[in-house]
């Protein structure tokens, strides 16, 4: 089984807030799922630093999708081929970070002009 993904302060915080906002089985900070009826349980996600509801990672989480590209995809960055920051590709065969392809696109084509006219 997968480790449940490990979350740095400020995504934690995020977790919380989107969990006492949005989940439907967080009453009051008590899991409803784990409530036996003779005693609350609280909540594991304010407990831990990593995810491990289920029910949170697949439908409360996409409600914020700027943290879920952050966690879900945590695995999926590549370096970019420039500037070397990581960067979520848009496709598998993305060489660039966002701030520097339309640089590196710009430069593919001057290039391309100037071979052009160099063989005329």
């Amino acid at each position: 089984m997968d480790d449940p993904p490990r979350l740095n302060s400020s995504q934690c915080r995020r977790v919380k807030k989107l969990i006492r906002r949005l989940c439907a089985n967080c009453d009051g900070g008590y899991c409803l799922l784990l409530d036996d009826g003779y005693e609350p349980c609280v909540c594991p996600q304010f407990l831990t630093c990593s995810l491990i509801c289920k029910y949170f990672r697949a439908a409360v989480l996409p409600a914020d999708p700027e943290l879920y590209g952050e966690i879900a995809n945590a695995g999926d960055k590549k370096k970019c081929a420039a500037c070397g920051q990581l960067f979520l590709p848009r496709s598998n065969r993305a060489l660039y970070c966002d701030r520097c392809a339309p640089v590196m696109a710009r430069r593919r084509v001057r290039e391309r002009v100037r071979r052009y006219r160099g063989i005329r």
